[in-house]
């Protein structure tokens, strides 16, 4: 179900080495196609109107090139987070592993500022200097604070640029990390006292952050700080056919960008196993007559991708090039069974009482997966 994509994403010559470029290099073509066919009025800062941004996001048309869409589904959702962007509130993406915030929060700076890279990684080592600025120490040392001895952290160059800042991970910090960020989204100000300046954000600064849902470790955000911020929740794909959709086109963006010398997988096996994902995560079958014991995994959108790009790397590295039920039963395993004890039998249960019973369609997929879990 996966729509070929036309952009530069799969011929583009610009970072071809790079194992994953940045979205604006992927969609260049596209990129420069809404910006030379936009008529609409353009945000200060902004390379490309709002509703531009939007069909790029989403999909459409530029003159006669075909926009791919990038985010599936929810499109209200991406107007509201464009609309937040154009005011002075910052945009925080919230959601369950998977519900492409990252991905959104990256094609989003990609349209409106074409440099998706100044990115704040948030982890549990993050500390403060990194979301303000820290300085060359060795000149430090010699010649005392200076504009050459500081370094900018990624949200100290937007707002200098006047352009967008992402913060992945955000509730990952610390929380004295994240407090961090209020005076910023407040006073739209950074102050460097060693220098005795205070740089004031330009228009058109903004940050997008996520946050992740069911993270383990992870920080609440003060309500302080969450006032800074628009918050849109994601949610996980509300039929199957829409993730099938995602799945599929995603997985042949992958296969394209690393080159798998194999076959596509089957509309029907990424049918599977989409279901097998969607039927395990809820705790029941798609029909709702049988309940099922959940995996401790999220099971997520990008761990079903995951497991159908690992399908054909095994399919071309080992197999005949055509994606078998031995192969993508190889990556269920690892996806559904992260704790020994307890996923392993969840996902025998479901095996014995749901895919054993689904007829001939299912069998070679059954029979594989009954003999990696044994």
């Amino acid at each position: 179900m996966a729509k070929k994509s036309t952009s530069s994403a799969a011929n583009s010559s610009e970072g071809a080495g790079d194992l994953r470029a940045p979205a604006e290099q992927m969609f260049a073509e596209e990129i420069e196609a809404l910006i030379k066919e936009d008529k609409h009025d353009k945000p200060p800062g902004w390379k490309m109107s709002a509703r531009a941004v939007h069909t790029y996001i989403c999909g459409g048309k530029a003159g006669k090139l075909d926009i791919t869409p990038k985010y599936i589904g929810h499109n209200r959702l991406v107007e509201i987070a464009i609309a937040t962007l154009v005011t002075d509130r910052a945009l925080l993406l919230i959601g369950e592993p998977g519900t492409a915030k990252s991905w959104l929060s990256e094609h989003l700076a990609a349209a409106i500022n074409g440099d998706s890279t100044k990115v704040v990684q948030g982890t549990a080592g993050t500390t403060e200097e990194q979301v303000r600025y820290t300085w060359n120490y060795a000149m430090l040392i010699a010649h005392g604070p200076s504009k050459e001895a500081l370094i900018k952290s990624p949200i100290f160059r937007a707002m200098e640029s006047g352009s967008l800042a992402r913060f992945e991970e955000i509730t990952r910090c610390a929380s004295e990390v994240q407090d961090a960020m209020i005076s910023l989204l407040s006073e739209k100000r950074l102050s460097v006292p060693e220098l005795a300046v205070e740089v004031p954000a330009q228009k058109g600064f903004s940050v997008i952050a996520t946050a992740n849902t069911r993270d383990r470790g992870v920080n609440d955000m003060s309500a302080a700080l969450k006032r800074r911020f628009n918050i849109i929740v994601l949610p996980t794909p509300s039929s199957i056919e829409t993730e099938i959709e995602i799945v599929g086109k995603r997985v042949q963006e992958l296969a394209t960008n690393l080159a798998l010398k194999s076959e596509l997988p089957a509309a029907d096996a990424i049918e599977q196993v989409v279901t097998i994902f969607r039927e395990l995560r809820s705790g029941q079958t798609l029909d709702g007559k049988n309940k099922l014991k959940s995996p401790s995994g999220v099971l997520s959108t990008a761990e079903a991708i995951s497991v159908l790009a690992n399908s054909m790397a095994l399919s071309a590295s080992f197999g005949n090039g055509s994606v078998s039920a031995d192969d993508i039963a190889a990556g269920l395993q690892g996806a559904v069974v992260k704790d020994e004890e307890k996923d392993r039998i969840a996902w025998q249960e479901y095996l014995s009482n749901v895919l054993k019973k689904r007829g001939t369609q299912w069998r070679p997929l059954y029979t594989a997966c009954s003999e990696h879990n044994t």
